[in-house]
């Protein structure tokens, strides 16, 4: 399947809807981090998480597979 890329995805997380699985940040290691608590931590600051290279791709297996459906690609 071919993926196409924009210039302009964004990973938007639901702060409200996540329980701290980790899901996500095995995923996007460059882009986010957990706290003591297993919630992710943006390695760059906001809501809204500009993706980069392979980053798309891996963030669009993170959205599927978030068990509380807390993330999605905009």
């Amino acid at each position: 399947m071919t993926i196409e890329r924009r210039e302009d995805d964004v990973l938007h997380i639901d702060w409200t809807r996540c329980d701290g699985r980790g899901v996500c940040t095995e995923l996007l290691p460059a882009t986010l981090t957990r706290d003591e608590w297993g919630y992710p931590l943006a390695r760059r600051p906001g809501n809204d998480l500009l993706l980069h290279g392979t980053d798309t791709e891996r963030a669009q297996d993170a959205v599927r597979l978030c068990p509380r459906m807390a993330l999605r690609i905009k």
